[in-house]
């Protein structure tokens, strides 16, 4: 889809900021929300979070927003750096992309991505969030960084494939809806 370096950068915008948002959901509400309520003796999530002064991150309490900016940062340098270049060339290794069903390359690509992504992001997020306030133990954090990646990856996987990366392609092909009818009306003179 995208085409040049500006459109990738915007591609990875677009997807990091709804799944960063995704992974904050679910990482606080589904995965942690019940312990949250129930340390904090509170009756919804939002409420619990609120009594204990934020999320713990880095050994203190930060707001929801800071800790969605400092994902976000994260996220978003490492699926340029790393996620975007490297699940191309993974699916390419596996597919021809000239002969592929473009649906197919392109879910192999989303595949490669939640490979690359997941267990890098889970990864930060056992050092952000780990409890620094009992000392610091390597196996501990390791431990941590395999209980997130077996927590996240099958959300990864099927939310990327059936949710984000399907909205986010829309909102691209309206974003660039000019340049993708012009590469369409270009396409029959090249071929």
């Amino acid at each position: 889809m995208p085409r040049n370096q500006f459109q990738r950068m915007v591609f990875a915008f677009l997807t990091v900021l709804v799944t960063v948002h995704a992974y904050v959901f679910y990482s606080l509400y589904v995965v942690n929300g019940s312990a949250l309520m129930e340390a904090n003796n509170a009756t919804s999530v939002l409420e619990a979070i609120n009594k204990q002064g934020g999320v713990m991150m880095f050994g203190q309490y930060l707001p929801i927003w800071a800790v969605i900016l400092i994902e976000f940062c994260f996220a978003y340098l490492l699926e340029v750096v790393m996620g975007s270049p490297c699940s191309f060339k993974l699916a390419a290794k596996a597919f021809n992309i000239k002969t592929t069903d473009p649906m197919m390359f392109e879910t192999a690509v989303i595949s490669a991505t939640v490979a690359l992504m997941c267990p890098a992001m889970s990864f930060i997020a056992a050092i952000m969030y780990y409890p620094y306030y009992m000392g610091f133990n390597v196996l501990t954090l390791l431990a941590n960084w395999v209980k997130l990646v077996c927590f996240n990856f099958p959300f990864a996987f099927f939310s990327q494939l059936f949710f984000i990366q399907p909205l986010i392609r829309t909102v691209f092909k309206l974003l660039f809806r000019k340049d993708l009818a012009r590469r369409k009306e270009q396409a029959p003179a090249n071929a």
